[in-house]
């Protein structure tokens, strides 16, 4: 988006700000849950091994 707004309308307004803005929001939510999520309990993982072997 930057190199069709520099392309196009270099000394204009840089509207790709906002939509880099709104990926750079995702990207940091993503960040966090990769980083900082929580591990599942003992309990959670049990519970899940136990669903799955029912099936």
């Amino acid at each position: 988006m930057a190199v069709t707004w520099w392309l196009t309308t270099p000394d204009g307004f840089f509207w790709p700000m906002f939509p880099l803005f709104g990926w750079g929001i995702g990207v940091a939510f993503h960040i966090w849950d990769v980083f900082v999520g929580s591990e599942p309990s003992e309990e959670a993982i049990r519970a899940e091994t136990d669903r799955l072997e029912k099936r």
